[in-house]
């Protein structure tokens, strides 16, 4: 007798009903979707889904109630992110991944991973400053920092984004300690919990997680090369009125396409009818040879929230990232700041700053371009004798979108290459439809071992 590979449709339908119970979507006491509308939503039969609701009951996470339906019984219980959602094999969750990256031994393989190795990053630059801020005598070593963060780095934050045409006095600059807190904290500020958001289709996974533990409402527009789909935009536009849509700006994350000057000015006009606020990730910047239009510098940050910092480029322990906003939210943003991390990472700013201004900086992103530039190619070279080819071949940064021959599941493949001590990035983590199955994000930097093809050859035979 075969064993059974995955879970059957009753487990389905149930997993189904727990991830909306996780994601507060059905509160207790709330009734959960007819046994029709459940059948007719997870394409199954209603003796399926009567099934599924008897078990759940039996179970106590929802209670029968005669001629009524069912209702979400109990107490809401804490929130788990792994359970929002149907329940997906772990190798296509945003968690999973992350966390197999970060977790990942010297001697594990991460061409899933969204970061440089540290034998590409300034380790010699971080050192010297770091040297010289401890022999100075004004580096604040151990207090704490002001409110908006390190003056001096919002100052030249400010030069920096009016080089990309993104106008930003350093007062309408706030400092945080990564680009992940800096979107956490715009989310804290503009979202209520069940409000919607749109998202790209496919995004960046941990976009996913973040809105989840907000308790957003989360859509996914169809992109392309030349970014979002604007007609099924307007659509999600007019059917669920968001209130955000977080993007990013320069080579997208993972398909490293870049948006198009006429796709941004349609898009702004779309924001301005539809009230949308935007929210521009821009932390892949500095990978650029030349910048890609902003929407920050079309709108002049009246409805677009100007995200960045330096974990792709400088220092992922030094963490550093800031926001650029309109001034009169700037303070309800600080605010929150100082209500949820306090004082801020004044010694990193102060670190980062030493290495912005140091004149090595841009020579080493002059090389380091080169240098994604030569493994872009040889990545997709390598991957093209398997079979496998580019949704686009990126002009800058270090992803590549790749598709999969013949159908082949990507998922699958990820869990044998774990195996092997390798850690993949299906296409499904980044798909909030799920209509990514064949593919998989490479990371060019970390995808130069032989290894990785070997076993990614095997994977693909069996």
């Amino acid at each position: 007798m075969s064993e059974r590979s995955g879970p059957t449709r009753v487990e389905q339908v149930m997993a189904a009903l727990r991830g909306r119970i996780a994601a507060r979507t059905l509160q207790p006491g709330a009734r959960a979707p007819s046994i029709r509308a459940m059948a007719q939503a997870m394409g199954v039969s209603k003796s399926t889904v009567v099934e599924a609701y008897d078990r759940l009951a039996a179970e106590g996470v929802v209670e029968a109630r005669r001629g009524s339906g069912f209702y979400v019984a109990g107490h809401a219980a804490p929130l788990a992110l792994s359970e929002i959602g149907p329940r997906l094999d772990r190798s296509i969750d945003p968690l999973w991944i992350s966390r197999q990256s970060l977790e990942a031994g010297r001697g594990a393989l991460k061409p899933g991973c969204g970061w440089l190795p540290p034998d590409w990053m300034p380790q010699e630059a971080v050192r010297r400053a770091m040297r010289a801020l401890a022999r100075t005598g004004h580096a604040n070593l151990t207090d704490y920092g002001p409110p908006l963060g390190h003056g001096p780095m919002r100052g030249l934050l400010s030069r920096r984004l009016a080089e990309r045409g993104v106008e930003a006095a350093p007062g309408q600059i706030m400092l945080t300690e990564s680009g992940t807190q800096a979107i956490d904290l715009v989310c804290r500020f503009l979202l209520e919990p069940g409000d919607a958001v749109i998202v790209d289709d496919p995004c960046y996974f941990n976009f996913h997680a973040m809105l989840r533990a907000h308790r957003a409402r989360v859509f996914g527009a169809p992109w392309t090369p030349h970014g979002p789909d604007l007609t099924a935009f307007e659509t999600l536009l007019a059917e669920h009125r968001p209130r955000l849509y977080i993007t990013n700006s320069g080579p997208q994350n993972p398909t490293g396409a870049t948006l198009s000057p006429v796709v941004a000015h349609r898009l702004l006009k779309l924001a301005e009818s539809y009230d949308l606020t935007i929210v521009e990730d821009d932390i892949y910047a500095d990978l650029e040879h030349e910048p890609a239009p902003r929407l920050a510098a079309f709108d002049g940050l009246e409805r677009v929230v100007h995200i960045g910092s330096f974990s792709k480029t400088l220092s992922a322990a030094a963490r550093c990232g800031f926001v650029a906003a309109r001034p009169d939210w700037i303070e309800g943003l600080v605010d929150l700041k100082v209500a949820t991390s306090f004082g801020g990472g004044q010694f990193a700013a102060e670190l980062v700053h030493s290495i912005l201004t140091d004149g090595g900086y841009r020579r080493y992103l002059a090389a380091l371009r080169e240098r994604l530039a030569r493994a872009r190619g040889e990545t997709l070279r390598r991957l093209g004798t398997l079979g496998l080819t580019p949704w686009l071949e990126p002009q800058a940064g270090m992803f590549l979108w790749m598709r999969l021959p013949g159908g082949l599941d990507a998922g699958r493949i990820a869990q044998q290459a774990l195996a092997a001590d390798i850690v993949l990035a299906p296409g499904d983590a980044f798909s909030l439809s799920h209509s990514a199955s064949g593919y998989l994000r490479f990371n060019v930097a970390q995808s130069a071992d032989p290894r990785l093809y070997d076993v990614l050859a095997k994977a693909m035979e069996t």
